[in-house]
Parts: structure tokens; sequence; C-alpha cells
């Protein structure tokens, strides 16, 4: 069927809407995407007759009116115009679409609909995930009527004082666009707007549009051309001439360079540019969480992780460097040990990053431009004059590097197979059994830390931590949308029992849609992660166990008989229980074969007991109580104050 001769067409606001996503793509170095592949969904009375009808309209298999007029030269037959996928919990559908979107390097996004109410604002923690680690994802909540025949409606949060509010508004402060449509003509300035902001690598985030339930259905001649394919250009700017040069001093002129890596260099990517620049110069290379696999764990230049749950080889380096290269890092509190770790009088930054607000933070020199544009032109700059670190400083780093790898075999290895595991060593099982095709999905607890220091990356991709938010319950779904975006590559979600009962409900999904995620849960009986930073700051690990309340009234009793593995069996998973170092070694392997979803369940050994992670290698600022009278919080404040009183502000 071929498109209508009419300049208009009659469809209702969702209708017209999902034509429109059908029709967005990006494209950077030649290579074209969909900007919008799917659409996740659950719906309610706020969205069921809206864009539920269009998905369903426009969500046909085979040659249909809709499918031939949104796909211009045509599409194999038996594929939809847009994708649906039905989740289970609102924060959870976001979060898949953000696995889909860093897997994606950004250039291909998701969808997620909601009803109103409760479905609208579940989505606010995924947006604040979303935006903060500068992922897309396009939000479609539904809304109260426009036009308000009753008011109020069900679900519907009434303000005395503002007509115009609803719960969507939550959304403002977390979204890098937002628009409400209250008008069918008004979704063509919006839709445009969104997609702008979706395929900038400066502004993207999360992007929303609400969608009021009765304009959903509303009908409304639409130009044809709103309909016609659109490519975005995903921009690679290059650098300015004159920064560019006096990057190319200040690295000349550094004596002991460090470079930082962030998640830059992979949205970027930028992996072989950085391999060249450190080949050529030998400056050391660290990684932030986001950055990390941004050179492979062995090339001679990769010292590990930086900050709070870095290397040693890392944290020392930049403790003493003269010149920080920062390449598409955002410099958390992590990364700096919270303004305490780049100690050397008079050290200097050089930020290489696409958005001009991040190059200019600690006073740095900005080189805004792509982060592969850029080290290109950097490498090329350097390499007339030869430019090389000195031997002594690549030794020191070598020498100190093989140092810390030693103490990471020390914390994977077990000497008895039959004990059961810590954490560590899970990872070490882990570790020997993946190559570069595994990818690792994880986020909160007291594992990015483990990760962070003894991880060997063995490719570009097979870290994925999210640690700009840290949000427990993103590892499940996000491992479902990072499989979605590589369905030919195992894909490890990593969880401890504290982020599982967050949000185990996307299980569901995987074995519905027949995603062979793999989901290795690690039994530690709490929060382990904040048991242990409680302890260093006077806290005693108050309330961070999952045990019942002794005579005392504390949680310091026998452990919950709680059945993980059970749950998520009920769920539909296949399960495989491991008691000792060699049961793990057996199930991860079986479950790395499988291909259907498949859980491993492992209750770990506390490093009380046995050794664990190397502590961490540099502070992290969380205050301490300045007045109290238990012994534990006023010796945790004393050294508090000793080490908050070597912070830093770079002018």
């Amino acid at each position: 069927m071929t498109e209508p001769t009419s300049t208009t067409t009659r469809l209702t606001v969702a209708q017209a809407l999902v034509r429109f996503l059908a029709a967005q793509y990006t494209e950077r170095d030649g290579v074209r995407r969909r900007l919008v592949s799917a659409t996740w969904g659950i719906f309610g009375h706020g969205n069921v007759a809206g864009l539920g009808q269009a998905l369903l309209e426009y969500g046909e298999y085979g040659e249909s009116g809709a499918y031939a007029a949104v796909s211009p030269g045509g599409t194999a037959a038996g594929t939809p115009v847009m994708p649906y996928h039905q989740g289970r919990n609102e924060q959870s559908m976001v979060h898949a679409a953000v696995g889909y979107a860093r897997q994606s390097n950004r250039l291909s996004a998701q969808a997620v609909t909601t009803s109103v109410g409760p479905g609208a604002t579940n989505l606010v923690t995924g947006a604040a995930l979303a935006t903060i680690n500068r992922l897309p994802v396009l939000l479609l909540p539904g809304d109260v009527f426009a036009t308000r025949p009753a008011d109020p409606v069900l679900q519907q949060l009434e303000v005395p004082y503002a007509g115009d509010v609803s719960v969507n508004d939550c959304l403002r402060p977390v979204s890098r666009y937002f628009d409400r449509i209250t008008r069918p003509e008004a979704l063509i300035p919006a839709a445009l707007q969104a997609m702008r902001v979706l395929a900038d690598p400066v502004d993207t985030g999360a992007v929303t549009l609400a969608l009021p339930q009765d304009v959903q259905a509303e009908a409304f001649d639409w130009p044809v051309g709103f309909f016609a394919e659109r490519v975005w250009s995903v921009r690679r700017p290059a650098a300015d001439p004159e920064e560019l040069a006096a990057a190319v001093r200040a690295v000349r002129e550094a004596r002991r360079p460090l470079l930082v890596a962030g998640g830059g260099v992979h949205h970027s990517e930028a992996e072989d540019a950085l391999r060249r620049f450190a080949d050529l110069t030998r400056i050391p290379v660290a990684s932030t969480q986001a950055g990390k696999g941004s050179l492979a764990w062995d090339h001679p230049a990769d010292v590990g992780g930086i900050g709070h749950t870095g290397t040693a080889t890392a944290c020392e380096l930049a403790r003493t460097a003269d010149l920080v290269i920062g390449v598409g890092t955002r410099y958390t509190d992590f990364t700096t040990a919270s303004g305490t770790l780049f100690a050397a009088p008079g050290v200097r930054f050089l930020n290489l990053n696409i958005a001009s607000f991040d190059a200019h933070k600690l006073a740095g020199q900005p080189l805004v431009a792509d982060a592969r544009t850029a080290l290109t032109a950097l490498t090329e700059a350097l390499a007339p004059h030869g430019h090389r670190a000195a031997d002594s400083y690549v030794t020191e780093y070598t020498d100190d590097k093989e140092r810390w790898e030693y103490r990471v075999d020390a914390a994977y290895e077990a000497e008895d197979p039959d004990t059961r595991p810590t954490q560590p060593q899970v990872l070490g099982v882990l570790d020997a059994l993946v190559t570069g095709d595994d990818i690792l999905v994880n986020a909160a607890g007291s594992l990015p830390g483990d990760l962070h220091k003894l991880w060997r990356a063995r490719s570009r991709d097979q870290y994925h931590v999210e640690y700009g938010y840290s949000c427990m319950g993103y590892e499940i779904p996000a491992a479902i949308g990072v499989r979605m975006a590589a369905p030919d590559r195992p894909v490890w979600a990593l969880v401890g029992d504290g982020t599982y009962l967050m949000m185990p409900t996307e299980i569901v999904t995987a074995v519905q849609e027949g995603i062979a995620i793999k989901v290795v849960i690690l039994q530690n009986h709490g929060y382990a992660s904040i048991g242990g930073l409680s302890e260093t700051v006077g806290g005693e690990r108050f309330a961070t166990a999952y045990r019942h309340r002794s005579a005392d009234g504390t949680y310091t009793g026998r452990p919950l008989p709680v059945d993980l593995a059970a749950n998520a069996a009920s769920l539909g998973m296949r399960v495989l229980r491991a008691k000792t170092v060699d049961d793990l070694r057996t199930a991860l392997a079986e479950a790395r074969a499988a291909d259907t979803p498949t859980c491993v369940y492992v209750e770990t050994e506390t490093a009380d007991t046995v050794s664990g992670a190397p502590p961490a290698q540099a502070w992290w600022d969380v205050p301490v109580a300045e007045t109290a009278t238990r012994p534990s919080a006023v010796k945790a404040r004393e050294l508090y104050e000793r080490l908050a009183a070597t912070r830093r502000r770079h002018l």
C-alpha cells in the first residue's frame, strides 16, 4: 500500500505519535539505527484506550497498511512498526530501556508508557537514573483529562493552588526535556524536540511527554510530512584548534600525567583511539566505574579503577599526578575521593568532554569535543614530537600494577574448594569462566566496589556497572535490556540479596520473552555494603542485617528464613544452587551454556573469617555525628575530621 495522496491523514494523537516514532533514526559514522526501537508498557485507564490502542494498531506483523506507510522502502515481513514489551513494574521498565540504550552506545533508545497516578510516579527513579547517567529513554505517561469533564478523576492529585499540576510534574526535575500535550497540534513541535534531545550526546537523558488520556484518543488531521523518515545526526564535534594546542602543551609539559577514562569513552566508541594514545605516550590510564574497560585490563598502561573503590596503583598515581587528563568523566565524589585524591601541589586538569559543563570542572583546561575525535587529534599532534612518559615513571606504575594483580589473585583464590565462597571468590570463579563476549551488569551494594577493584575487563562493553545513581533493583531489568541489544552474548546480572528483594519481578518478563539472562544471587543476609559503611562511621551496623529481632529489640537474632532461590523459581526461572566453590564453578558453567533464563544462587562467606577484597584505597566523605556518647561514633568523628582536613578545592 502506498502513502495517500492527501496532504493530511486523520489519526488519534496516540496513533500519530507511534507512527512518528517508527520513522525516526539516528546516524553516526554512516551507520543508521532506529532511534526508538520498541515500547515497554503497563496499561491502565490513563493509556489503555490511547497508546494501548495505537500500539495494537501499529504493532501488527505483516504487510498492513500502517506498516507500509511508516516503512519507506519496505521492511521484511514479520517486523512490527513498533514492537511492544510487557513489563511488571514501571521503574524496572525504565531500567530495561536504559540498559538497552547503554549497550547501544546511546544511538538507539526505547520508550516506556504508563497509566496516570502510581504508574507515572513509578517512573521517577528510573528517569533520574537515566538523566544522571546521560542515557536516553522516552517516557510516555498518561495524564489526567485536559478537558476536565470530571475533576478529580481516578488517581488524580488535586493541587488547590494550581489546576495545571499533575503527578507527572514530579518528572520535570529528572527529565532533560518535558512537555504536556494538551492539544493534538502541540504534539508536532514537542515530538521533534523530544527526538532532538534523545539524539543529542550532550543533552540526552530522560525525555517525558505527558499525555492526557482524552487527548491521546482525540483525532486530528495530521500533515503527512510529520510521518516522513527523519535521520538525526549524532555529532562528533572536533576540538577547537586553540584548545587543542593548549592541550598538547599541557601534556608535553607534564612529568607525571594520569588519564582518567570515564563513560564518555564508551559512549563515543573511543576505545581504539584511547589505546593508540596510550601506546604512543605510555601515559597510565585509570578508569571510573562508567569507564572501566576503556582499555583491556592487560594493556600495559591500564592501572585499574580510580577513587574510593579503585586500585592502590591508580590512587597512588592520582595523589602524585601533576596533570590529570579527564576523558568523558563527570568527576564524581567517588572518583575524586571527595576532593582528597589529587593531592600534588600545582596539579592541573585537562578535561576532554563533549559537554562544556563537565569540561570546566575542577577549574580544568577544557577540550570540548567528541572523545574519539579529540583523542585522535591529540595523538596525531603529539606524534611528531615523539612524546612519551619517562621510563622511570612507566617502570613505577608497571611494578605497582603487578603487585596489585597479586592482591587480586589472593582475593580470588579459594584454598579449599569445598567451603562456602566469599564474594570476591565468586567473582574469581566467574572471571575464570567468561570471555570478552560476556557482559556483567551490576549497580548497588558491595559488589560495585569489589568489581571496580578486582574485575579484569576483557572487552570494551563487558563491564556494565550503573554507579551514577547506584540504584538497587537495576540489575535484572537492565540485563534484559542489554540482552535485547546484544542477543547473542551471555549477559549476567549480579545481585545481592538486598538488591534482589527490591525488584525481582522482571524475571517474569525474561521468562515470558525467552530472554536468556543469567542471574547470580549472592545471599549475605542483609545490606552488606551499608553495614560496612555504618561500622566505619560509628553506626555499628545498625539495622543493616536481615535477621530476627533479639530480646533487646535489635536485629541481631537468627538470619531470616527467606529462600530467594525458591522465589526465583516461583517466578519461572531455572535455579541452580551452589553451596561450595566447586558447586559454584559447575553451576556458573551450566548457566553460561543455558539458552533459557537461569539463576545461580549462592550463600557467601563473610570477609570476617576469610580473606576478602582489599580495603578502600581512598577516602569517601560521609559526615559523622559531630556529637555522640557512643565510643564508636566519637572515634569515627576523630578520624573523619583528620581526613576531611585534607580536602582541597582546585582553583
